[in-house]
């Protein structure tokens, strides 16, 4: 039995280190960018991202004064057995949000769409927003929050089969385009392709894909690999750096995921996270022992099957 209390300091302490330490993955691929783009200017802003980042972790305070709309991804082991049942883990998660957004502090940014209500506390009417996913023959939780500014840097777009890689990759060219052009991405990014699935799912598929996957990490799929490789490349050459600056910096890493979907239709959907790529991951082992870690490991082969049963 995993103790409540225990979760709900574990999901508190995760907040902390996603509002304040940048995970290294995505640091170093900006140290890796700042080394080889050609303009001055964005070369500044990168050098100064990086010095930001150490004084952010120096003083322990949140990297960035927008710290975004945080929210959860819940991995649970098939034999995890959390004290209260699932009603009190989500009980602990809403109530490390409250604690964190006052005592970190973050920044109380969720209000109700109408009335504009403001709690305070970034808890509210289906706030934070809580993803479950589960593993089998494991009886650990694994926490994971991510800390994203919740207005721009997505798009959708309903592609049909014929459209194929090239209308993949015009959709994206236009999608980053108008993110650069209209300050509706704060880049460099860890863009995320949603390919597949109905729409709603086409949409979660590439926000996971752009929070949930690490600088570096490529599909298992060899095709769907070299594909992503293929949109980085093309997102760096669209002449735009970052925060909008010439250069060549638009894209840290780019990830797909892909899910079965109608026969008649091929939705996409991008996503652009924050280039303070604020994430924190911990395990909650069935004794209570706490692992923590920046790599949230979302995916795995059992959320990937395509079988009907689940064989190793």
């Amino acid at each position: 039995m995993i103790p409540y209390d225990c979760i709900e300091q574990a999901a508190f302490n995760i907040m902390e280190r996603a509002a304040i330490d940048i995970p290294e993955d995505y640091r170093q691929s900006i140290v890796e960018l700042a080394d080889t783009e050609q303009s001055e200017l964005s070369c500044f802003v990168l050098k100064t991202m990086i010095e930001n980042y150490g004084a952010a972790t120096a003083d322990r305070r949140p990297m960035c004064a927008d710290t975004g709309l945080p929210r959860y991804y819940v991995k649970v082991g098939n034999d995890a057995r959390p004290e209260g049942g699932f009603i009190a883990l989500e009980k602990a998660l809403r109530s490390a949000t409250a604690r964190a957004t006052h005592d970190i502090p973050l920044r109380p940014n969720r209000v109700h769409p109408l009335w504009r209500t403001d709690l305070n506390n970034n808890v509210g009417i289906n706030a934070p927003e809580i993803d479950w996913s589960f593993e089998p023959d494991v009886d650990w939780i694994d926490l994971t929050t991510v800390h994203k500014g919740g207005l721009f840097g997505t798009d959708y777009r309903m592609l049909f089969p014929g459209d194929g890689i090239d209308g993949i990759k015009r959709f994206l060219l236009d999608a980053l385009i108008a993110f650069g052009k209209r300050g509706l991405a704060c880049q460099p990014a860890i863009v995320g392709v949603g390919l597949g699935g109905s729409k709603d799912a086409c949409m979660v598929l590439g926000k996971q894909a752009a929070c949930l996957r690490i600088v570096g990490d490529r599909h298992p799929d060899p095709k769907i690999a070299k594909l992503e490789m293929e949109l980085k490349d093309l997102g760096n050459s669209i002449g735009m750096g970052p925060m909008g600056f010439v250069g060549s910096s638009m894209v840290a890493d780019l990830h797909i995921e892909v899910g079965y979907t109608h026969t008649g239709g091929m939705p996409m959907s991008v996503h652009t996270f924050c280039l303070a790529s604020r994430r924190a991951t911990v395990r909650i082992h069935a004794d209570g022992h706490l692992e923590y870690r920046t790599d949230p490991q979302w995916f795995s082969k059992y959320s990937r099957r395509e079988t009907v049963e689940w064989s190793q």
